[in-house]
């Protein structure tokens, strides 16, 4: 009998049931930060991850200012550590590490316990290093992933960090009950919709493989929340693909990075047609204007896309700081499945003396 061998898609299709289990059993597994924010005035808050966790923090930042009115830092816990100050008024760390080992985020705690601001620490894996460096430990609740490329954790950690900021909006006063609970309703109908966007990305991916296939470069463009989706699409593609791979903020493409574009190049465009306040209109003229210089573009819009270009379109209307959750699951498809059809066997691990000769998890 042989052992049966986890992949990427094991962990994607996984998705809905974790993502609903969160959801049920968030007032349990939050309870010490819902307690904490009944007891202290949030309007500070440091976040420090590396790698998956931070692009999770990206998704969640504008959802966390928004719904809770605070201001929101995130930073590399090394740099942190080593070369910047802490801002003592600071109310709040939250500290992510997936797997609860990263070296970095655990060093950078030493700093924060040493003026006593509260750290909480976000994690799968609680039985980990990191959960001996703090005052507030958080479980993800979704299990520990043993393939090295995250997934369903990333989704996870976005929704808990959603849930948080939700919990701090209805302390702070800044969400009244009704909204509250329609963000709840909002959630559950993303839950509900994973499964199809699974079925719809697939799909997508069958159509356009021997496209797909051809690149050497890969770039993903997002704006407002979608801008941390471009940024694991970095990370993943990176992981699988092992290819150029960069996900950049809208505006941010149009100062320089468009100059490297020739027909290598494959982009996708990340948007949301439900909320536009220019920036859907901006990357729809982008997307018209480069698209005769780079080899192929593809959209993945929530919504119905106005581009002529090929679409992975989901249609369901939700807050637009909730899209990241629906956004993200295409990509980590793609990531996958583009490094299948590219002869990547994702099973064989590579450097796989890295952590220890590098001593970046413990």
């Amino acid at each position: 009998m042989t052992n049966y061998v986890h992949t990427m898609m094991t962990y994607i299709n996984e998705e809905p049931l974790v993502f609903n289990t969160v959801l049920s059993q968030y007032q349990t597994k939050l309870k010490s930060f819902i307690e904490f924010s009944q007891n202290h005035k949030i309007k500070r808050c440091l976040i420090l991850a590396t790698g998956s966790s931070y692009n999770a923090a990206l998704c969640a930042k504008y959802c966390l200012e928004n719904k809770a009115n605070i201001l929101v830092e995130i930073k590399e816990p090394f740099n942190f550590n080593y070369y910047e100050n802490l801002d003592t008024q600071i109310d709040l760390v939250i500290a992510i590490s997936q797997s609860g080992k990263s070296a970095s985020t655990i060093d950078a705690l030493d700093k924060i316990k040493a003026v006593n601001i509260p750290i909480f620490v976000l994690t799968a894996n609680t039985q980990s290093p990191i959960c001996d460096k703090t005052d507030y430990l958080l479980d993800i609740n979704c299990g520990i992933e043993t393939v090295g490329f995250v997934t369903k954790g990333f989704l996870m950690t976005v929704l808990n960090l959603y849930l948080m900021a939700l919990i701090m909006g209805k302390q702070n006063n800044v969400l009244t009950h009704e909204q509250y609970d329609k963000c709840i309703q909002q959630l559950l109908q993303i839950g509900q919709m994973i499964p199809r966007i699974i079925e719809q990305s697939l799909a997508f991916f069958n159509q356009h493989r021997a496209a797909l296939v051809n690149y050497n470069r890969f770039i993903a463009i997002g704006y407002g929340a979608l801008f941390g989706v471009t940024k694991e699409f970095e990370t993943k593609f990176t992981e699988t693909v092992r290819l150029p791979s960069t996900g950049y903020e809208l505006e941010a493409y149009m100062h320089g990075p468009y100059l490297e574009a020739n027909k290598q190049h494959c982009l996708f465009f990340i948007e949301d047609s439900y909320h536009d306040n220019g920036q859907y209109d901006r990357s729809l003229s982008l997307k018209n204007y480069i698209s005769s210089y780079v080899g192929e573009t593809f959209t993945i819009a929530i919504g119905n896309s106005l581009s002529l270009n090929k679409n992975l379109n989901i249609n369901i209307k939700v807050d637009h700081h909730f899209t990241p959750l629906l956004t993200v699951i295409p990509l980590q498809i793609l990531a996958y499945h583009v490094a299948e059809a590219k002869n990547i066997d994702l099973r064989i691990r590579i450097f796989d003396d890295f952590d220890k000769v590098l001593k970046s998890k413990i």
